[in-house]
Parts: structure tokens; sequence; C-alpha cells
């Protein structure tokens, strides 16, 4: 016979005092009630759960690090079932689960379903509905957290990205204002030395030479030609700090020794620092052009990656933009590790019917690893086509492969092979819920030298988009 408390509990309990007494009843019958401490570890990590859990009361948490802090990622309060239920797998939890208050939970054994799922069917009911409330409450945790985590990748990356240009762009504007003072300064020089027409001519013509790009010159040849025309300066009686601004542009040595045949003293010196000059504002107004403009690329890439400006809605999207900016995002770690990194999307592939957003995380994550499987120097290629009313996107590496051993679980969550804060174990399984999602899916092979992870979406219907991509 059950304890009447036990049965006043569970007539109490939140989400099973509404089924029959008599059902409650069978569950009192079949249970064993435990009391743990606060602090106490009810179920342990990677242990799998065989009882079903009825809370009565006390607080249960289960927190995990995935490299940014330990946080919880799902918890149960007294009123709430859990532990493994009817017509699941059961699972094993990823860390520890803790008691953080003192606990009071019915603990039936999994032995008993059977007969559970045919005398109590009120309380079956209510325990599939709680299996898929845990199921999505899960998957929206495990979805967030990868999201975070990606999105720190994408911060760190970004932000080396971003600095390279931005800091380029400073340095250049405050040099700009230095050189266009000393280029204001020679002009008056230049115009206190009463030149002749011929003279001035000659200028111009150097001049002109400096607009001609210059070579492009590895760091030693343009060392090298730097000390030759410091050099040439120094023999001619002119200022050496002339020597950097003329080495980047296409002015040739001849030109310099027209230049000094023509003229002499003072008024040689105030034409080569009016001409360096010059050559220097034309270049820093032209790195800063640069650099601005790889900021808008970047900034245009994000955009793009994010769909900040779109609606989390399912449309035609073109996964050959999604793909750049996937590549785009992960720049600063192709170059971190030298990786070869080649991408080939065919202009009349498709758009498939999707989220944008999500199916940019299923590249993001395929890539981002393959990028650390590789060696320093190694090879990953990005590949594209349709086939059958389906795009195939294929993301291929040269790293050691999957060891067969653990090829059939890289799609489990909390599953990896790297080490702690390095990898969540999520990305896979992210990958894999997210093409669920979009009626597609991944398939792998893989074998020392090469691994290719191979995604098939169904092509969405109408007509293709033509916007053009940049690989």
């Amino acid at each position: 016979m059950a304890d009447a408390t036990l049965l006043e509990r569970l007539a109490r309990h939140r989400a099973l005092g509404p089924a029959p007494a008599s059902e409650r009843e069978w569950l009192a019958d079949h249970g064993v009630l435990r009391t743990l401490a606060a602090g106490e570890v009810v179920i342990p990590k990677a242990t799998r759960v065989t009882d079903l859990h009825v809370y009565l009361s006390g607080h249960l948490v289960i927190r995990v690090d995935r490299g940014a802090g330990s946080h919880k990622i799902i918890e149960w309060r007294g009123g709430d079932v859990g532990g493994v239920l009817p017509y699941s797998r059961g699972a094993s939890p990823p860390n520890d689960a803790v008691a953080e208050e003192e606990l009071d939970v019915l603990l039936v054994d999994r032995k008993w379903f059977p007969e559970l799922i045919r005398e109590c069917p009120s309380i079956t009911a209510i325990l599939v509905h709680s299996m898929l409330d845990r199921a999505r409450q899960f998957t929206s945790s495990d979805l967030r957290d990868e999201k975070l985590l990606s999105l720190g990748r994408l911060a760190a990356g970004l932000a080396h990205e971003l600095n390279n240009p931005a800091s380029a762009a400073v340095r250049g504007a405050k040099t700009l204002a230095e050189s266009q003072a000393s280029a204001e300064d020679a002009a008056r020089r230049l115009g206190a030395a009463g030149l002749s027409d011929a003279q001035l001519a000659v200028i111009d013509a150097v001049r002109e030479q400096c607009r001609a790009p210059g070579p492009t010159l590895s760091p030693l040849e343009r060392a090298d030609r730097e000390d030759a025309i410091a050099v040439w300066l120094a023999a001619h009686g002119a200022s050496e700090r002339c020597a950097e601004a003329l080495a980047e542009t296409g002015l040739a040595l001849d030109a310099l020794d027209r230049l000094a045949a023509e003229i002499r003293g003072d008024a040689f010196d105030a034409a080569l620092r009016w001409i360096a000059a010059g050559c220097a504002v034309r270049t820093l107004t032209s790195a800063i052009e640069t650099s601005a403009s790889r900021i808008h690329e970047l900034v245009n890439a994000v955009k793009g990656f994010t769909y900040m400006d779109h609606a989390p809605t399912a449309e035609a999207v073109d996964i050959r933009r999604g793909l750049a900016d996937t590549l785009t995002m992960l720049a600063a770690k192709t170059r971190g590790k030298s990786v070869a990194v080649t991408m080939d999307l065919p202009a009349d592939l498709p758009p498939v019917h999707g989220v944008g957003a999500e199916l940019n995380q299923v590249w993001m994550n395929l890539v981002d690893n393959a990028l650390d499987a590789v060696g320093v120097g190694g090879h990953v290629e990005v590949t594209a086509g349709a086939e059958l009313g389906r795009v195939v996107v294929r993301v291929v590496d040269d790293g050691p492969g999957i060891p067969e051993a653990i090829r059939d679980r890289i799609f489990e969550p909390f599953f990896t092979t790297k080490g702690v804060g390095e990898g969540s174990g999520l990305g896979l399984d992210i990958v894999r819920r997210l093409l669920q999602r979009h009626e597609g899916e991944v398939e792998v092979e893989s074998r020392p030298g090469r691994t290719e992870f191979r995604v098939r979406l169904p092509v969405a219907a109408g007509p293709r988009g033509d916007a053009p991509v940049q690989a």
C-alpha cells in the first residue's frame, strides 16, 4: 500500500497531479523515494539514466563549460519530471546533474515502463509531452550556446580583420597631414626659386613618372630600391628622407639624372621634396581608400552572413553568397594557418529554400572544422552543384581524417575530440539539426588525407536569382 504522504505529494505535483488517482497510486507503488542533500550528484556525467524521475521538491541543475565559463543548460524543480521517459531512448548528461538544494525525487525503474504504459495512459501521455518539451528546450539551449560560441569566434576573427585596415587608415591619415604640410613648404620654396619653363617641364615629367604604380617587389627588393635611391640622393647633395616616398613609385633613376642636370642647388632640393611629398600624398590617399574599402567589404560580409536586415523566415537563398561570406569571416584563421582555401561555385547554381542565417551557421561549422582539421599549409576545398533536384555542397579537407572508431559518433551532441575549451561538441549536431529543419541531410566520407562533408538541400521552387557573388 502506498504511503499516504507520498500520494498527497503526487496529488499536488504540477505535472502529474491532473492524472487519475489510481495512476498516481501505481507510481507510488512502483517507485522508490530518495532524498539527496544539496551539492550531491544525482546523475553523474556520462552515466546512462535508467529511471524515471518525479521531482517532488528541491532543485536539480546541469551546468557545462563550453569555453566561455560554466553556465546552466537545464534545470528541474519540484513539480517537474525527468530522467528517462517512456518511448525515449535515454541518454547520458553532458555533465554532472547536481542538487542545488535538498531534493526529494521518486525513482521508477524503466523495467516497469511496459506496465506503466498499459496501466497509466494519462501519466504516459503527460510524460511523452514532457519529453517533447524537454527535447525542444535542449535543442534551443544547444543552438543558442553554439551561436554564442560561433559569435565569439567570429568577433575575434572580425576584430583582427578590421584592426588591420582600420589601423592602416589611421596611420595613413596622420602621415597624410605631415606630407601635405611638407608639400606646401616645398612648393613655397620652389616658387621662390624662379625656375624657367624648361626646368618646370622637367619637374612635371618626373612627377608624371611618379604617378605610375611602382613595381611589385618583395620586402627585400623594396629595401634595395630604397637604398639605391638614397645613395643617389646623397651623391647629389639632396635629402635622403625623400628615398622612401620615391621608392614606392615607378620613378627611374635616369629621370632623376635629367632633373639633376637641369636644376641645381636649393632649387634642386626643393623640387625633390615637392615631388616626393606629392608621391607620398598619392600613395597615402590610395592606401586610405583601400583600407576603407576593405572595412566596407567586411561590414557587408557580416551583414550578409548574419542576415541582420532580414526577418528569420524561409525564402529562396543563394548559398553562393553565404559561402563567400563565410570564407570572409574565417579569413584571419585561414591566414593564421597558411591554409589554401579554394571555392568553386557555378554561376547557375539554383537557390535553396530556407533561412539564410541558419544555413550560414551550417557552412560556418563545416568550414571551421575543416580548418581545424588541416595542418599548417593545408588545403580546404568548397564546391557546390545541382544534382537531381538538390543542391549539393561539399567541404573537403586534406587533414588526417576521422578515425573509423568514432566516425559514427561525430554527430552526437557534446561529442568532441578537441581539448577542453576548444570545442563544445555541438557543431556537427547543430549542423544535423538545422539541415533536418531544412529537409536536408549531411553525410561524411573520410580517409587519411581526405575528409568530405556533403550537404544536400532541396532546390527552391520558382526562378532563381542572378545576384553575382564574388568568390
